[in-house]
């Protein structure tokens, strides 16, 4: 008995047709929605609601809509939604510098170093002035760092002692120093997250924890 190839699958959802293209009101639902769940900056929610009009010209494109009326109607809809964006700044519903200052202190208990903060807070749409505002006390560096060694089980958070061998040892201590190099942290900063006692490495990420 031959067995049926299609039996046990999913039948395929239909597409999704493209309907119109979106309106100011449909972007400002679409909006509002977003930023129930989810912090954004004026530029990530503006990213967010372009993307939905980018979704609607490719479903328009696909039942074939000409193309000319589709770049003209996308067109629209893009500044409808970058409209949205400032009305939603305007309204106080985003704030770029309350959104870059959690996500930094955030980030800084994670163990993210003052260059890797800057550039997540770039990369969310975040200017640079605010950016430097945002980032947490100079102090707060090292407390990262030590964040960091925990998450990597070295220096004061080391599973193992230190090996004996003055070779291996020095190895390892550069093994270690790279790591944090890679996640952004200077060679001062890094050498002083090595090297402390564990007992106050660990009361300082206590104390971060509840600061």
């Amino acid at each position: 008995m031959t067995e049926d190839p299609d039996r046990g699958r999913r039948p395929r959802r239909p597409a999704r047709p493209a309907g119109p293209a979106p309106t100011e009101a449909a972007l400002r639902e679409a909006a509002l929605a977003h930023l129930a769940r989810f912090a954004a900056t004026e530029a990530g929610l503006r990213r967010v609601l372009q993307r939905r009009v980018d979704r609607w010209a490719r479903r328009a494109e696909a039942e074939g809509a000409a193309s000319e009326e589709i770049a003209r109607q996308a067109g629209a809809a893009r500044a409808a939604a970058a409209a949205v964006a400032r009305a939603m700044v305007a309204a106080g519903a985003v704030d770029d510098a309350a959104f870059a200052a959690s996500r930094a202190r955030r980030l800084a208990r994670a163990g993210r170093s003052h260059r890797a903060i800057a550039a997540h807070l770039g990369a969310k749409g975040v200017a640079a002035e605010a950016r430097e505002a945002a980032l947490p006390a100079a102090g707060a560096e090292l407390d990262a760092a030590l964040a960091q060694c925990r998450r990597r089980r070295i220096g004061p958070f080391a599973a193992a002692p230190a090996p004996e061998d003055p070779l291996a040892a020095r190895a390892a201590r550069l093994k270690a120093l790279a790591a944090l190099a890679r996640a952004g942290f200077g060679r001062e900063v890094a050498e002083a997250a090595l090297g402390m006692d564990p007992d106050e490495a660990e009361a300082r990420l206590i104390a971060l924890r509840h600061g």
